[in-house]
C-alpha cells in the first residue's frame, strides 16, 4: 500500500514545515501528526508514522516516541467518537470515576477500547485544562462540561444520531 497525503494535505505539511530551518523540521511533528491522524482514518501506524519520519528526514523511533507520548494522537484504531474523559484531581473529585465507569457499562467497554459497532472509544485523559467545568471529557474538538448520567445519555445519542444519518 502507497501511503501519500492528498494533494490538498501534502501542501499542508509542506506549509508547515517551510516554518523552520533546515535540521529543524521535527518541530513541524505534532501538527503533522494530527494531520496524518485525520488523514488516514483517524489513527497512526507505523507505515504512516515511516512516511512522516522520511518526509521530516528523522528516524522513525523519533515519530514512534511522540505518537506514543500524547494522548491525542492515537496509535492502534479508534471508534468514530473518542470519549476522552479527564481523570485528574479536580475531575476526579468530581465524579469522573463515576462518569468513566458509567460509559464502561453503558457502552459495554473498558478504557482503551471501541464498541464492536465501532462507534465510541473509550480514553481517559489526563488534564484537559477545564477544571472548572469538572467533570468533563472532550470529544473531537469539544468539550463536554458538567457530566452526568444523564449528559452522557444524551451525548450517546446524538453521536448515534449523527451516525445513523451519514449512513
Amino acid at each position: 500500500m502507497n501511503i501519500q497525503f492528498s494533494p490538498e494535505k501534502l501542501k499542508e505539511v509542506n506549509e508547515l514545515i517551510s516554518h523552520y530551518p533546515e535540521g529543524k523540521q521535527k518541530s513541524a511533528l505534532i501538527p503533522i501528526l494530527h494531520i496524518a491522524q485525520g488523514e488516514f482514518g483517524g489513527w497512526l501506524d507505523a507505515p504512516v508514522m515511516d512516511y512522516i519520519a522520511d518526509m521530516l528526514k528523522l528516524l522513525p523511533i523519533e515519530v514512534y516516541e511522540v505518537a506514543t507520548f500524547y494522548s491525542m494522537l492515537n496509535t492502534k484504531p479508534v471508534g468514530t467518537y473518542v470519549f476522552e474523559v479527564c481523570r485528574t484531581g479536580p475531575c476526579m473529585l468530581n465524579g469522573s470515576d463515576d462518569i468513566i465507569d458509567y460509559i464502561k457499562n453503558k457502552l459495554g467497554i473498558n478504557e482503551g477500547e471501541t464498541t464492536p459497532d465501532g462507534l465510541f472509544t473509550l480514553k481517559p485523559a489526563e488534564c484537559l485544562g477545564a477544571c472548572g467545568y469538572a467533570p468533563m471529557m472532550q470529544l473531537g474538538k469539544h468539550y463536554k462540561e458538567h457530566l452526568t448520567r444523564d449528559k452522557v445519555d444524551a451525548i450517546i445519542d446524538e453521536c448515534r444520531k449523527n451516525a445513523a444519518s451519514k449512513n
